[in-house]
């Protein structure tokens, strides 16, 4: 398999491992990855997802040119929807994610990552839509997502211009959470520990408010924020994070 699921801890890991072309994105990869994020979403006890890849090259390089060349137009089509409904499957994982990226994350692989609830880079992390050079628009979600992560101008640039965006200009920009020395996985599972102590039910509420942010109005936002905020308080959790406070203790979240 070149998509690998592994657990560490618990957290679970997706590795794209194919390092001899840089985990470059086939269908073949695609359907393994769509495969493995739904493995995930009935792992018991797992907290959250990281994803990487094999190698210190690449997280993701982007499509298999070669394999697009060959496809006529209806499966060029399908295969980007294919693509677009992999990668949303993260956004309807019960846990939240964090994209490791080590090295070029370009195309299909900057939209893995951008799927992501959260991104780690190492200091070598090079990310870039640069499909206008061949011609093309992004397919994966990229015009849709990095606007929503840096802002309608700085995506329009650098989707436009298809250009590379280091590591230390990524964090500037709130592209990435954070560049990380040393080991990516331990970075991710010192990242996630600040978070998985918490409810995951709480923790999937917040994910959901803050994402519908930017698709709906400052008015309708504020009323699915109340809706939720109301659901938090229905939960086993919040009587006991209360009662907690209160009594000066650490929570014990049950997930109920």
């Amino acid at each position: 398999m070149s998509v690998e699921l592994t657990r560490v801890g618990d957290l679970a890991l997706v590795t794209l491992n194919r390092p001899e072309v840089l985990n470059a994105l086939s269908f073949d990869i695609l359907r393994q990855i769509g495969a493995a994020f739904d493995e995930v979403a009935v792992m018991d006890g797992v907290r959250a997802l990281m994803i990487t890849g094999a190698g210190d090259k690449a997280f993701c390089a982007g499509a298999d040119i070669a394999e697009l060349r060959s496809r006529d137009l209806v499966t060029k089509k399908r295969v980007g929807e294919f693509g677009q409904s992999v990668f949303a499957k993260l956004d309807s994982l019960p846990i939240p994610s964090i994209a490791l990226v080590n090295g070029y994350a370009y195309g299909g692989g900057c939209e893995l990552a951008l799927a992501a609830t959260f991104r780690l880079a190492s200091p070598n992390a090079v990310f870039g839509q640069p499909e206008v050079k061949l011609g093309l628009v992004p397919g994966y979600g990229g015009t849709q997502r990095l606007p929503r992560l840096i802002g309608e101008a700085r995506a329009m640039e650098a989707i436009m211009t298809g250009r590379s965006i280091k590591a230390e200009e990524a964090e500037r920009i709130g592209l990435v959470n954070a560049v990380v020395e040393g080991d990516l996985v331990e970075a991710g599972e010192a990242f996630a520990a600040r978070f998985t102590r918490y409810s995951l039910p709480v923790l999937g509420f917040i994910r959901e408010a803050v994402s519908r942010a930017g698709d709906t109005t400052l008015e309708e936002g504020l009323r699915i924020e109340t809706d939720l905020s109301t659901l938090s308080f229905c939960l086993h959790d919040a009587k006991e994070g209360m009662a907690a406070f209160a009594e000066k203790r650490a929570a014990r979240f049950t997930d109920g």
